[in-house]
């Protein structure tokens, strides 16, 4: 029989949760804080924390001084374009390796498990070179010789991360919870593979595509070891992240710290936005998968 939970122990829980709240919210807390801060009090000894006349116009600059507006268009074309992608990929293969028997599925599963364990940085000269070298693509032959491939275009930066071997495990997951009755009987009513995915299975696992669209759309809004690779002969296809990262070594100056960390707030902004907007079916997705413990 499940224990009943004292008010003592309800405070102390709820205090727990709050502490932790607070403590996850303080970096942004401090980091929109730090872009109100004007010049003379950055450099201040000692540090003044809280602004005593809030420098507003740093955001103003953000948009004003640097490309913002450019490098929040780029980021958010390619990230939901992944997003989108990395979705449609992960559904279908996790839908076949949870619903179909065939010959060497067992090994594939284990081949999505193993692909896991490579980290992207060790495959970042091949996807290059194949990107490069993509026949009939940027002026390249037959053979991939005499132009740039995919380079300097969002494919550059899309095509990589097409399919997402997590997210194939993580979808799988959560169809092998779907009835094969349920399924057994569409098929048995004329419905098509396609229809039965889309129809039956989709709608029965949208916390998961909710919840993996989130950690994509995070993970690719932050993404700069292959994006800064692929646009530095490309300044127009720059990304929030990497031009953040740029603004760091063009502004090395305490004075210029306000506009740096306005610029990071203005980058943050989105993620934070989606996050609110769909809490609700990333917290039935984790509760579902058990990612809450």
């Amino acid at each position: 029989m499940r224990r009943r939970s004292t008010p003592a122990a309800a405070i102390i829980r709820y205090t727990l949760l709050t502490l932790g709240a607070v403590a996850m919210l303080l970096p942004f807390l401090d980091m929109a804080i730090g872009a109100l801060r004007t010049p003379a009090e950055l450099l201040s000894r000692p540090l003044v924390y809280w602004p005593r006349d809030p420098s507003w116009h740093n955001f103003a600059r953000v948009f004003s001084e640097l490309p913002m507006l450019r490098w929040l268009f780029n980021s958010a074309v390619v990230t939901l374009c992944i997003t989108a992608i990395q979705l449609v990929t992960s559904t279908m293969a996790g839908f076949a390796l949870a619903k179909y028997r065939f010959r060497g599925k067992a090994l594939l599963i284990r081949l999505v498990l193993a692909a896991q364990i490579l980290p992207f940085f060790l495959l970042v000269v091949p996807i290059f070179l194949v990107i490069r070298f993509w026949p009939l693509a940027g002026g390249n032959d037959v053979l991939g010789q005499g132009g740039t491939g995919f380079l300097d275009s969002y494919l550059a930066l899309i095509l990589p991360f097409a399919v997402s071997w997590y997210g194939i495990f993580l979808m799988r997951q959560f169809m092998l919870a779907v009835p094969d009755e349920l399924l057994d009987a569409a098929r048995i009513d004329g419905a098509s593979e396609l229809r039965i995915l889309l129809r039956i299975v989709v709608p029965l696992v949208t916390p998961a595509l909710v919840t993996l669209g989130m950690f994509i759309f995070i993970y690719q809004w932050n993404e700069i070891i292959w994006t800064m690779t692929v646009t530095r002969a490309s300044p127009d296809l720059q990304t929030v992240p990497v031009g953040i990262y740029l603004l760091r070594g063009a502004f090395d100056d305490v004075a210029q710290q306000g506009l740096q960390q306005a610029a990071i707030v203005v980058s943050t902004a989105p993620v934070l936005l989606l996050f609110l907007v769909l809490q609700r079916f990333y917290l039935r997705g984790a509760v579902s998968s058990g990612l809450t413990g």
